[in-house]
């Protein structure tokens, strides 16, 4: 009896559309606003943030993602999903902002304007504020996925936009449970939404009309399962404004 047997088109089909899925956002689409949520799993006030993080991530105009710090590893427990890297663009806020300290949990908005994650008021008030900015959110960006690469379009710089930026793709987990077993949140289970594994820069935007690619792969590092695209003037040393996003 032979070791293979020939799928039916159906079933060919559904194994199609699972490899899609498996590199793309639930909901995708462009969105209004861009939610970075700096949180710990050593962080005894971080939980609430993270389920409002949660929730905002279910609004199909905001991306809400969970960056992971490293820095209250010291306490008792080493957070699973941190990355060093997450800290440092942190603190490259932090001193773009004019700030010294960075804590957790905070949520920074379209770039500018940082809030306490637990205060679901302030996020929504700084979300509106940052979108009176010239130039916030305003650049147009469409996204395609085939079986083997990603298509980013970026069109052109609207009056008062500015005119250059880095375009990413964030790596990203949609959920992530762990259970805590020592430091300030011993002895709970934790459930993370839309946990960046990795920031990739695919191409630099220049006022003008852009057409990159970038391969499937990159959707899938360190156990990502979906991806966002981003536009941001700055760089990683200082990230500034959100021009542009698209995700869940």
């Amino acid at each position: 009896m032979s070791m293979f047997a020939l799928k039916s088109p159906q079933c060919l089909l559904t194994s199609i559309f699972a490899l899609l899925a498996a590199v793309r956002p639930a909901v995708a689409g462009p969105v209004h606003a861009v939610v970075e949520l700096f949180t710990s799993q050593g962080c005894s006030s971080c939980p609430p943030a993270d389920k409002i993080l949660t929730d905002l991530a279910g609004d199909p105009d905001v991306l809400a993602v969970s960056l992971p710090i490293d820095y209250w590893n010291y306490i008792g427990w080493r957070d699973t999903l941190a990355s060093p890297l997450f800290t440092a663009r942190q603190k490259a806020y932090a001193a773009g902002g004019g700030q010294d300290q960075v804590y957790t949990p905070q949520a920074i908005i379209n770039g500018l304007k940082d809030a306490v994650g637990g205060n679901r008021a302030a996020i929504e008030q700084a979300e509106k504020q940052t979108l009176q900015t010239p130039g916030v959110m305003s650049v147009p960006l469409n996204v395609s996925v085939n079986k083997a690469e990603i298509h980013v379009s970026v069109g052109d710089a609207p009056a008062g936009a500015p005119s250059e930026a880095g375009v990413y793709l964030l790596a990203l987990a949609r959920s992530e449970t762990v259970n805590i077993k020592r430091g300030e949140t011993a002895g709970t289970t934790l459930t993370y939404t839309n946990v960046v594994r990795a920031i990739i820069k695919i191409g630099d935007w220049k006022g003008e009309k852009i057409e990159l690619t970038a391969d499937n792969a990159l959707a899938q590092v360190d156990g990502a399962d979906s991806f966002a695209i981003i536009v941001q003037a700055g760089g990683r040393a200082q990230p500034g404004a959100m021009l542009a996003a698209w995700g869940s």
